[in-house]
């Protein structure tokens, strides 16, 4: 290690040095300390231009400001000492970005496998995807993939978040995973990316579909012409994984030959660019960088200009201004810029060997997007998923419960010797509340892998494009047809899905109507109680309930866009991705993540929720008609009246608030299932026009907890979500009235 002693700014991005001596005064010191930065700590240089420090120090990214970081004395680590170190392990933060549709999951799957966890982005609804890989030479990267997206705009969500993601925490690595087959249009985000400064490896992916079209691209040339590492991929077969990730640590250990291409603006723009850099060039706020403010500011991105207008003194504000307001195509000169370069580093990569060949894609969607033909093929689809559902997952779900009851029957005949009340909740409360639930387990799996079989050929948004001009009639476009039928699913990311659609108006009413496409948690309720109650009329008679939801959801959207959204207009822009055979990995990590979530939940919310419930069956006379419950259950009483509802299931539906599976717990509790089974029960136990009720009722009901906390905060507004709910109570309450009256007058 040298023994020179300087201040940390004299260290070049990249370097490391060992903190020597704080100064600055004892609160400086302190709020160092606080931080992670003390005496011999070592200390990272990530980002040092323009006056502006980066630094890692205690796995925590710091920016601090020149004054700031020239009181930090170190001695700087020589190269054999950072190598030293290198050997031992080091940690890297990698970020994955790219546009939708070029791979950028498959990758991450891949490089993840099961260490992979979902959260939220802190103070977003927008979600994060985090795992980690362990390279062979021992280097642990953590792998963020971010949100895909067109550019780094702030004009959505999902871009703000990239980009802040970028800008704020630094990764070592940004790997920008392109399509091969579109590849200047996938640059562009590059084109932007490029301005932060990060270190950036290119993935370019789907070498074998760019192959079928005609398409070659030469990647040493595309090496050269970007000054970029670009590795070559086809992740759907595992090719090139292996060479990126050692591109990852070679860029994150070594930055020296790191000299990239940037993209400028148009030569007739380039005096409005130079003199805007010299204005903003003093008053750049950390983290950015000053050519990333002053594109940003030709382009009018509304985040840049807000925090310039409030950090700029008034008179260099005001020439800003100026400026932009003489130079009004100023944008057009930066995606012109961009356009341009991007053309020029691909002139001798891209070569194209077939002109004229009409694709496989094209021929098909010759079928599947005409209206004629479009429409009743999805509707076939669907149908089929919920044939398929019904014709594998109830016998499925059949075979489950006879385990669960078989469980029940051994865990009783194990605990005999105990007291009655840890046997009721052992075998009535767990087993029957919770074991119930847990039979749906085949028919969401059926329905998860069906749903994201057709997303991952890219079906998904052929059904956007085919069904826009009907959604036309209740006010909005194609592109809110995706995050409805998101729905199936789940209604949360149905909610959150609604972020892609950029009008507020059409934003705001997907997501009103996000509530009324039955959930899996529903539809599995639905298949349950109707299977045991109806037995083969089961299938016509969910078929038709599904029908009745969707219709109010069309029905209430023609009402709220006719008298609070009229005439406004309502564009659709999405792009159709190319057809391709399924990738089993990416489909089998889809349908993993979504059935482990599904029994997290009921090992948790559910089963807490079982053992509430049948304590407060059971309190204070040890019977259920003593009980607690009961006593709440005949206070609902009156109002199930109308709609044919026992106590007894006005709890379950009250329950089902908390999570749509736990109406069924509910029931199993309340009619103490234990070891016969609730299918078993509930035929004998519910009448047909009272069941047709409470399935109505289930059906159009508010939702569930998660949903209602999303609804709230995506529409930002108290009104609108109160509105929502009211509106949904109401509904369900009447609709279910007119069934049960309708039934009994039939005789169901």
């Amino acid at each position: 290690m040298s023994g020179q002693v300087s201040p940390i700014t004299l260290l070049e991005e990249g370097q490391e040095g060992i903190v020597y001596l704080l100064s600055g005064g004892e609160g400086f010191v302190s709020r160092l300390a606080g931080m992670g930065i003390i005496v011999g700590t070592s200390i990272k240089v990530l980002r040092n231009s323009g006056g502006q420090i980066i630094v890692l120090a205690s796995d925590t990214r710091i920016a601090l400001g020149k004054g700031q970081a020239d009181k930090i004395l170190v001695v700087k680590k020589e190269a054999e000492d950072a190598a030293e170190a290198a050997k031992d392990g080091k940690r890297l933060v990698v970020a994955l970005a790219g546009q939708p549709n070029v791979g950028k999951t498959t990758v991450f799957n891949l490089l993840t496998g099961l260490s992979q966890h979902v959260g939220n982005w802190p103070g977003k609804t927008v979600e994060i995807k985090e795992g980690t890989y362990l390279a062979q030479d021992g280097v642990e990267m953590r792998l963020v993939d971010l949100p895909g997206t067109y550019s780094l705009s702030a004009f959505s969500e999902d871009e703000r978040v990239a980009r802040e993601f970028i800008i704020q925490e630094h990764p070592d690595v940004v790997v920008v995973v392109v399509n091969a087959s579109a590849l200047e249009r996938s640059l562009y985000l590059l084109a932007e990316l490029l301005l932060l400064k990060t270190p950036v490896v290119v993935g370019v992916n789907m070498f074998d579909v760019a192959s079928a079209q005609g398409l070659h691209v030469d990647v040493e040339a595309l090496r050269r012409s970007l000054r970029l590492p670009v590795v070559e991929m086809i992740a759907t077969k595992n090719r090139g994984i292996r060479e990126l990730v050692s591109e990852i640590i070679r860029v994150s250990k070594d930055r020296s030959h790191y000299n990239p291409r940037i993209p400028e603006v148009l030569s007739d723009h380039k005096d409005i660019y130079t003199r805007l850099a010299e204005l903003v060039n003093d008053h750049v706020p950390l983290p950015y960088t000053g050519e990333w403010i002053t594109v940003k500011l030709m382009e009018g991105d509304p985040e840049v200009t807000d925090t310039m207008k409030g950090i700029l003194p008034a008179p260099l504000w005001k020439e800003i201004e100026s400026l932009l307001i003489k130079h009004e195509d100023a944008l057009r000169a930066v995606v012109g810029g961009r356009y341009d370069w991007i053309e020029e580093v691909t002139r001798a990569a891209v070569s194209r060997f077939k002109r004229g060949q009409v694709l496989m894609t094209d021929k098909i969607d010759h079928i599947l997007t005409r209206p004629i033909t479009g429409v009743p093929i999805l509707l076939g689809i669907l149908a089929l998923v919920f044939v398929l559902t019904f014709a594998v997952g109830f016998p499925l779900q059949k075979i489950l419960e006879r385990e669960a009851g078989s469980l029940g029957r051994f865990v009783n005949a194990a605990i005999v010797n105990e007291s009655w009340w840890v046997r009721g909740i052992l075998v009535n409360g767990i087993v029957g509340g919770v074991g119930s639930v847990l039979t749906f387990i085949p028919i969401l799996v059926i329905f998860f892998f069906a749903m994201t079989v057709l997303e991952n050929v890219g079906y998904m948004a052929r059904a956007a494009f085919v069904m826009d001009r009907f959604m036309h009639v209740i006010g909005l476009h194609g592109k809110s047809f995706m995050p409805l039928c998101l729905g199936f699913g789940c209604n949360v990311p149905s909610v959150l899905g609604a972020r892609i659609i950029e009008s507020k108006r059409a934003r705001l009413l997907t997501i009103f109507l996000a509530p009324f496409v039955p959930c899996t948690g529903r539809l599995a309720v639905l298949t349950f109680v109707s299977a045991a109650v109806f037995g083969r009329q089961a299938f016509a008679l969910s078929w038709i309930l599904v029908a009745l939801n969707i219709i109010m959801l069309g029905a209430v959207g023609i009402v709220i866009n006719k008298f609070f959204f009229q005439h406004e207009p309502v564009p659709f822009i999405m792009e159709l991705p190319l057809y391709h055979a399924p990738d089993a990995k990416t489909i089998t990590a889809a349908v993993l993540t979504r059935t482990v979530a599904f029994i997290k939940k009921a090992g948790s919310v559910i089963l807490i929720c079982s053992i509430v419930l049948w304590i407060m069956s059971n309190i204070p006379g040890g019977t259920i008609e003593q009980s607690m419950l009961a006593w709440i259950g005949r206070l609902l009483a009156p109002i199930g009246v109308p709609i044919g509802l026992d106590w007894r299931m006005m709890v379950a539906l009250l329950s089902s608030v908390i999570a749509k599976e736990n109406s069924i717990a509910t029931l199993g509790v309340l009619y103490n299932v234990g070891d016969q089974g609730l299918i078993s029960v509930l035929s004998h136990a519910i009448s047909h026009a009272s069941a047709v009720s409470f399935l109505v009722i289930l059906m159009l009901f508010i939702p569930c907890v998660p949903t209602i906390t999303v609804m709230k905060q995506e529409m930002g507004s108290t009104r609108w979500s109160l509105a929502s709910f009211a509106f949904m109570l109401v509904l369900s309450y009447a609709l279910a009235t007119v069934a049960y009256r309708l039934a009994l007058a039939l005789a169901v």
